[in-house]
């Protein structure tokens, strides 16, 4: 079985790829620019800029399945005046194109990472289920909903098969973004205030949500 990882050198990415080559599947990984960072035994295919336009003719050649990893996530400093643009050329257009392109290259299956922004930023009672309508708040979490909307639309009329992951923080070495500064503060011993602080967070560990992944695309019930 192939497979094609789109986000292949980020940190989700690379622990996949690893993961999938030790259980001795062939792993393409799709990259923006040539000087990105595979794990080795993993061919890489530099497919540019990710959006409506992107060509995925040579990505897709003799692919079986496709998990879908790349994306514009959330800028801490935006400068765009309109991010929601932004977000829905590469989130929604990338993965509509990519998703018409896999059909078209006769692949089975393409499981997407969407987020769990998709349900909303908080709960009260429970936590999110994937019973739950979704409540997306940021331009990030619409442009995630909206691209699996495309691919329910698409896999309706070319038949290809499509999952849907939405996962929460996702944890483990080399993380980066807020999880990373609030091990900084731990490791320089500065007393973090959280005695008091009633959220809580639900978090995956990066190997697990991999393992997910891959039963995702694997098993027929997925």
């Amino acid at each position: 079985m192939k497979f094609l990882i789109t986000g292949a050198n980020g940190f989700v990415g690379k622990f996949l790829c690893r993961t999938l080559i030790e259980r001795g599947y062939a792993v393409r990984g799709a990259v923006r620019r040539n000087d990105a960072a595979l794990p080795p035994d993993a061919k890489k295919t530099v497919v540019g800029p990710m959006d409506g336009k992107t060509d995925w003719s040579s990505a897709l050649e003799n692919i079986d399945c496709v998990i879908h990893l790349a994306a514009r996530v959330h800028v801490m400093h935006e400068k765009s005046s309109d991010p929601l643009a932004e977000f829905r050329k590469v989130n929604v257009e990338g993965t509509e194109r990519l998703a018409e392109s896999a059909a078209a290259a006769g692949v089975k299956r393409l499981v997407y990472v969407s987020s769990i922004k998709v349900n909303g930023e908080a709960t009260r009672d429970k936590p999110f289920s994937e019973k739950d309508e979704p409540d997306p708040q940021d331009p990030y979490g619409i442009s995630k909903h909206e691209a699996e909307a495309a691919l329910q639309k698409i896999s309706a009329e070319t038949g290809l098969e499509f999952v849907v992951v939405r996962p929460p923080l996702v944890y483990g070495p080399g993380v980066g973004g807020n999880f990373a500064r609030m091990l900084g503060w731990i490791k320089r011993g500065i007393p973090l205030p959280l005695g008091s602080v009633k959220n809580r967070r639900s978090m995956v560990y990066v190997e697990n949500l991999a393992d997910a992944l891959i039963h995702c695309a694997t098993r027929p019930e997925a």
